[in-house]
């Protein structure tokens, strides 16, 4: 995490001195950014994306790449002909307990399926349907993924994609200043730093922050999400809170800033992240004593306070070679396994061995796994069976769902009276997402569905903005 606060301005001005002028900038060139991008090219309007990172990445690059989407050409041809926006609102907000934004909510909704059917028509990324199992809180298959189902395959091909289209993608560019127009709370352009500390500014009819939250940032994660002050962090540190702190300084209203991810599945001391398929076909959370201490199925998110809350702050997962199998499918528990991360026991003893817990306590734990209820209401379809398998796992914080809010058509808004600002919009990480204000609320790919489904709203918005600005309005 970085050890101090970031340095971000905001400058006003009658009219900003720059060494370029493009239509619209987008601060960020993670998934939402280039995905911006992508659709600001197929309406015929120029851009430039400013990257921190000699390497595009970002959180995108960290996860396992999901993204959950309704009504897509890819999920019609799997058979899942009974999905739409409505129910996949209503699946987005049973998990908010109804606390996310029921604008938003639907905007995204609506927009992530075309989204991805366009990602996939104009610029070459062929979505599979992961219809093996169903994530949390997710009463339709609907999670999305490359082939190869890693982040860092999603946001190559993105790379690949805005290469292709010719779209300006400058990296090592660390922006700090927002300029805006004196009097108008219009932003006219920013100010960025080169890596030999050189200066540069760049102006803009329309500026787009896609820039991530401020799970990086230590002393905003203190402030802000006090229980994950200790936790392993699985995201990117350039999520050092920019947009936040811009948006404080212009007097932009914030929201959902107690909502994050977390995962309870955080393989340590590897550093590396098991699927929680596992978990949801059957496998089981055990503490230090060998105890369950939570349903598991009710998401991973929440999980990591769970798991937190545990003695050491640490539990094992414990399945069997059928879910082994399941996890294989995963590159990213392959990379776990490949460091050492995987323990292969063939008796309960040999298992409350590895865990350093009485053999007669995990075995009752064990033995109740079955059609009867647990005391937590989960229900197992089946016990275990030897040989047993087990990794070590954390809670860990992997983003923060918290950030600028928006309207809509991802315009951000002012904290005195809610209107929208004229030419800023936000979205991904930036904004605040359709989590509500609590680790609880997350539904799987809530993360990938801000930034797509956001950064293809941005997109029109800004070209409806410049449309405007073009027609004297």
């Amino acid at each position: 995490m970085s050890p101090t606060p970031p340095d971000r301005r905001v400058q006003r001005a009658s009219h900003m001195d720059a060494e370029a002028q493009v239509p619209v900038a987008i601060v960020g060139g993670g998934a939402c950014g280039l995905v911006a991008a992508l659709m600001l090219h197929d309406l015929g309007l120029d851009c430039v994306v400013l990257e921190r990172d000699a390497q595009p990445s970002g959180s995108t690059a960290l996860s396992s790449g999901f993204i959950p989407a309704p009504g897509t050409s890819v999920q019609r041809a799997a058979g899942v002909t009974d999905d739409s926006a409505d129910r996949f609102s209503a699946d987005i907000q049973a998990k908010a307990h109804g606390r996310a934004s029921p604008a938003l909510v639907t905007a995204y909704a609506e927009a992530i399926g075309p989204a991805l059917d366009a990602l996939q028509a104009r610029h070459g990324l062929d979505w599979v349907l992961l219809d093996n199992f169903l994530y949390p809180g997710h009463t339709r298959h609907r999670m999305h993924a490359l082939p190869q189902k890693t982040g860092a395959a999603l946001m190559a091909a993105l790379q690949s994609a805005v290469e292709a289209a010719g779209i300006p993608v400058l990296t090592e560019a660390l922006v700090h200043t927002l300029w805006l127009e004196t009097g108008a709370d219009r932003v006219i352009g920013l100010g960025y730093r080169r890596p030999d500390g050189q200066e540069e500014r760049l102006a803009c009819d329309a500026l787009l922050l896609a820039c991530n939250g401020f799970g990086g940032n230590a002393q905003m994660v203190g402030e802000l999400l006090p229980e994950m002050r200790d936790a392993a962090f699985g995201g990117h540190v350039g999520n050092d809170g920019s947009a936040i702190l811009w948006g404080r300084e212009l007097g932009a209203r914030l929201r959902d800033l107690g909502g994050y991810q977390g995962h309870g599945s955080w393989v340590t001391p590897q550093g590396a992240l098991m699927s929680w398929a596992v978990m949801m076909e059957g496998g089981v959370q055990v503490n230090a004593e060998g105890r369950r201490f939570h349903d598991e199925t009710q998401g991973y998110s929440e999980a990591a306070v769970h798991v937190l809350a545990q003695p050491g702050g640490v539990a094992w997962n414990v399945f069997d070679a059928p879910l082994l199998k399941l996890a294989r499918e995963f590159p990213d528990f392959r990379d776990a396994e490949a460091a050492g991360a995987l323990r292969r026991c063939d008796s309960v003893h040999a298992l409350a061995q590895c865990i350093g817990c009485d053999a007669s306590v995990l075995q009752a734990t064990l033995a109740a796994m079955g059609p009867s209820p647990q005391s937590d209401d989960r229900v197992f379809t089946r016990a275990l069976s030897a040989p047993y398998y087990a990794v070590k796992v954390t809670g860990a914080l992997f983003h923060t769902q918290g950030g600028l809010d928006v309207a809509p058509d991802m315009r951000v808004l002012r904290k005195d009276d809610g209107t929208p600002l004229p030419n800023l919009l936000a979205a991904g990480g930036a904004a605040g997402g359709v989590s509500g204000d609590a680790v609880w609320g997350y539904l799987s790919g809530n993360g990938l569905l801000s930034a797509v489904a956001g950064g293809a709203i941005a997109a029109r918005s800004a070209a409806a903005i410049l449309g405007r600005a073009t027609q004297g309005e």
